[in-house]
């Protein structure tokens, strides 16, 4: 760690500021990376002729890298220092996003999977930065405030992402041209797609070159190191018995929470395209429902920017937001029932998983102090145990398309049900457990 660590409590208002605006500006980034996945399934599952199951493979290579390079994170972080780390991570992520171009000349949907494994794993490296970062610039009560000023820089972008992508690589014709591609011989297919699948190359170059750029901006950039390693008196007597991470059972089940809590999220917004779509919307019809979800989920975050702490806790809403989160996933398997809202003609249940955007809204703002509080000099490590659960974005998805393929894309939202059931656990008992 560089010699100018300071302690985040020791900050100046200004410092605070200044450090909390930078942030913001990494989890825009974070935001406009990952979710435009939600129109890259739909992009690729026609693009390189794919089925659901194959489709949210994009999702399993994305996430499954915070797995795998989540703790490897944690130690570059100890060695470099955060701003030195950070500016890695998004040089990693410009080389993922490079990785496109070869894979858009060649149709081959495995270099664009391998691209996206690259793009996560820079955002791991950030991710397990940003998060405890975001945490400990202030009091540990108002965390789920900063924290949902991140959400809405995050989702914000995550409103912009699909719909810019679309823009980029749609054209109003291809409506027609999508219904033409099941009668079209061989070769003219292939070169249809082709063309089509080569579209995302100028996006994704100039993604690249922004993400080479921010990596040079943020290393020269004003933010502080933080330190983690030193504990207060009381923290640290609690924690001399401590060995291992393993012995924070809030943190494990914290982590358990983040991984369903993603899962969910994602398939949320990433699913409901093709869900719209099996009502018989257009894809570019459909294409603006992720969107609606992550105003739900922007929504959400204003209000627990305006509430807490002032009128409910961060555990009161977290709490409410889970059990939410159970209810509407029973509406959105229960419910048939055509509807015509903002001048969409579809199914009731399709506005459900539009309102799951506000029912997981303030669950990553709550279960990520709950988690961290009291790890002291763990907090580091525990940062990546967290992160590590973001690969519930890689496999719970997967569990979707499997269902859908065989039982429906209405039928596979039976999988979320059991995660907001656990997550309303954790809100309740699992984050006050200290002994296992």
């Amino acid at each position: 760690m560089s010699t100018d660590t300071v302690h985040a409590l020791d900050l100046t208002p200004r410092q605070t500021a200044i450090s909390i605006a930078i942030i913001g500006v990494l989890f825009f980034i974070f935001g406009f990376v990952s979710w435009a996945n939600a129109i890259l399934i739909p992009y690729f599952k026609i693009g390189c002729e794919l089925t659901y199951f194959e489709a949210y493979l994009v999702t399993f290579a994305f996430y499954i890298s915070y797995l795998l390079f989540s703790l490897p994170a944690a130690h570059l972080l100890n060695r470099t220092g955060f701003k030195q780390g950070m500016m890695i991570g998004f040089w990693v992520m410009a080389l993922g996003a490079f990785i496109f171009i070869p894979a858009a000349m060649t149709r081959t949907y495995g270099i664009f999977l391998g691209g996206l494994f690259t793009l996560g794993a820079g955002l791991a490296i950030l991710q397990t930065a940003a998060n405890p970062y975001i945490t400990v610039l202030g009091p540990k009560e108002t965390a789920a405030r900063r924290i949902s000023i991140m959400g809405i820089c995050n989702k914000g972008a995550g409103i912009l992402a699909p719909l810019l992508f679309a823009a980029a690589v749609f054209r109003v014709t291809d409506t027609d041209l999508f219904n033409r591609l099941a009668t079209m011989a061989a070769g003219e297919k292939a070169v249809v797609l082709d063309e089509l699948i080569r579209r995302v190359i100028v996006p994704y170059a100039c993604v690249g070159t922004v993400l080479m750029v921010l990596g040079f901006l943020v290393r020269v950039s004003p933010l502080p190191e933080i330190d983690t390693e030193h504990e207060s008196e009381e923290v640290a007597e609690a924690n001399a018995d401590k060995t291992s991470i393993w012995q924070f059972p809030h943190l494990i089940l914290g982590a358990v929470g983040i991984f369903l809590h993603v899962g969910a999220s994602v398939i949320a917004v990433d699913t409901i395209i093709p869900y719209a779509q099996s009502m018989g919307l257009t894809l570019l019809e459909a294409k603006v429902f992720p969107s609606y979800t992550l105003a739900a989920m922007i929504t959400g975050y204003l209000l627990g920017i305006a509430l807490i702490p002032r009128f409910i806790s961060q555990v009161t809403a977290l709490r409410l937001c889970t059990a939410l989160g159970v209810i509407l996933s029973l509406l959105i398997v229960c419910v048939h029932l055509p509807v015509q809202f903002l001048s969409h003609q579809a199914d009731l249940s399709l506005w459900f998983v539009v309102l799951l955007g506000f029912a997981n809204s303030l669950t990553w703002a709550g279960v990520w102090p709950l988690a961290l509080d009291g790890l002291g000099r763990f907090t580091k490590i525990g940062a990546s145990v967290m992160i590590m659960g973001l690969c519930g974005n890689a496999i719970i998805p997967l569990g979707y398309g499997w269902i859908a393929d065989r039982f429906g894309v209405q039928n596979a939202y039976w999988i979320i049900l059991p995660c907001y059931l656990y997550l309303l656990y954790y809100a309740t008992i699992g984050h006050k457990k200290r002994e296992w």
